[in-house]
């Protein structure tokens, strides 16, 4: 079983969906979605909402260990993501000598707002929590009281491992940062990642893979006796 845990924001619901079901309709494996939604979580998320804080997930996400009982591995993403490829490719990386992996950006944005004209933090390794593959049991710092009390950078930049040597690369086409990274292949790009505002938000609807988003999203919605192509 792959399972999955994606950023939950009432603002980018259809994202949520429509990026679970470019998953699923691409998923060779069995795989278990879970929304990271604070409604859901009760008390285990109670710190205060930060100025800075774009997402209703920007630190709930460091729960996945916790939520999976410190055992085995589990994914995160961020929602405002769509997948192009069998998220079995992903899953079969999976290092047991790192306790996460993730694209290791190099993220520096000049604009200082982003979607919903939400602040644009700038930060040492920015962007690299939006994908994480958890080794749960070597997460064990990432208790709800750690979450909820340290910084959301020391959060961010992976202060709670001792080592950056426990940070494991993935390919970075599983977290192309749209319209940031230089372009390339479609077929190169296996997660599209539309960090700045999707084209679900008015302003960003003619974004670069706009129309990839969109087929998703009719794709989704369809239904009929004949099933759409992929």
């Amino acid at each position: 079983m792959i399972r999955i845990f994606i950023g939950y924001d009432p603002r980018e619901s259809i994202a949520y969906n429509v990026l679970c079901h470019s998953i699923q309709t691409r998923a060779s494996e069995p795989v278990a979605i879970t929304p990271l939604k604070l409604s859901q979580l009760g008390g285990l998320m109670w710190r205060e909402r930060h100025n800075l804080q774009s997402t209703d997930f920007s630190f709930s996400r460091f729960l996945t260990p916790y939520l999976s009982g410190f055992e085995g591995w589990s994914l995160f993403m961020d929602c405002d993501m769509l997948v192009l490829r069998d998220i079995a490719e992903l899953w079969i990386l999976r290092d047991d000598r790192f306790a996460v992996q993730c694209v290791k950006h190099d993220h520096q944005p000049a604009e200082n707002t982003k979607f919903l004209n939400q602040p644009q933090t700038k930060y040492e390794k920015k962007n690299w929590s939006s994908v994480m593959l958890f080794n749960n049991a070597k997460c064990s710092t990432l208790t709800p009281d750690y979450v909820n009390t340290t910084t959301g950078l020391d959060l961010h930049r992976f202060n709670w491992l001792d080592s950056d040597d426990l940070i494991g690369d993935l390919p970075h086409g599983w977290n192309h940062l749209v319209d940031y990274d230089p372009a390339v292949l479609l077929e190169e790009v296996s997660n599209l990642h539309f960090t700045s505002g999707g084209p679900y938000f008015e302003e960003y609807e003619n974004c670069s893979y706009a129309d990839i988003w969109f087929r998703e999203r009719d794709r989704m919605m369809y239904a009929g006796k004949d099933r759409p192509d992929y």
